[in-house]
């Protein structure tokens, strides 16, 4: 229990520490250079002993189930036992090869979907999206879009890591798909889909995706936590881009068909 309480002060003081700089800067703006007390200033005081609290708590989570958990189905999956279980018998073979692991790249394409779906910031975003495009732009269509590049991305990178392929050359090819979709997506769509790659990496994702990157590094034969056990987070990162591209380019694509087909009808 006393371990327990030690944590808790700890995580709370160093979430005081991080968070004092920025409210400086805010008030001090707020006070120093506009000169103007803000409104409810009681109501943001109260908020911002909000902000700690929740953040001390999502900090306390993360080191005590996110991390753990991510790890844990990492191993679990890739453990030697569990890989020759699934095999018949006169399959089994001393040396592991990348297909084995298809369990890992399909918890790692759910995953990626489920924690995107449920990011807080990308269910701003896609709302704001909405509301500014005035309905072009679904709310759910963006999220899909959005959590299906993310799955495909971390299933990608995990694919990465069990073969021990050098990082930079995936990124280079994505980025070239990225160039050359930009200049065909709708301009409307490409600085959202470019943000659609920040949105992703936040308090949900980051960090079952970097507990899983490296529990997999950890326990796959040949594999370097420091250097392979990183990257899932770019890779996150970059597959969005490209799918909320695509998505807009399907949907101009339909909307252009359906209008030729109401034309040929009239």
């Amino acid at each position: 229990m006393m371990d327990i309480l030690q944590q808790i002060f700890e995580v709370t003081l160093g979430t005081v520490t991080d968070v004092l700089p920025i409210a400086a800067i805010i008030f001090g703006f707020q006070f120093a250079v506009i000169r103007k007390k803000p409104a409810n200033l009681g109501q943001i005081l109260i908020g911002f002993v909000w902000v700690l609290v929740g953040l001390s708590l999502f900090l306390l989570g993360l080191e005590w189930c996110l991390f753990p958990l991510g790890r844990l189905m990492a191993e679990q999956l890739t453990d030697p036992a569990f890989i020759q279980a699934g095999k018949a018998a006169v399959d089994v073979v001393s040396e592991v090869n990348w297909r084995d692991y298809y369990w890992v790249y399909l918890f790692a394409f759910l995953i990626g979907f489920s924690t995107t779906i449920a990011e807080p910031s990308l269910i701003a975003v896609a709302i704001k999206a909405n509301e500014v495009s005035g309905g072009a732009i679904g709310i759910w269509g963006l999220r899909l879009a959005v959590a299906l590049g993310v799955a495909i991305g971390i299933s990608l990178g995990c694919y990465r890591i069990v073969v021990g392929d050098p990082i930079h050359w995936y990124i280079i090819s994505g980025y070239i798909v990225v160039v050359i979709q930009t200049s065909f997506a709708p301009k409307m769509i490409v600085p959202l889909a470019y943000d659609s790659g920040g949105v992703t990496t936040s308090t949900v994702t980051v960090p079952l995706v970097a507990a899983l990157g490296l529990g997999l590094s950890e326990t796959v034969p040949g594999r370097n936590p420091l250097i392979d056990g990183f990257g899932l987070i770019a890779f996150a990162s970059l597959f969005p881009m490209m799918s909320v591209m695509a998505y807009a380019q399907i949907s101009e694509y339909r909307a252009r068909s359906n209008s030729a087909a109401d034309g040929d009808s009239a």
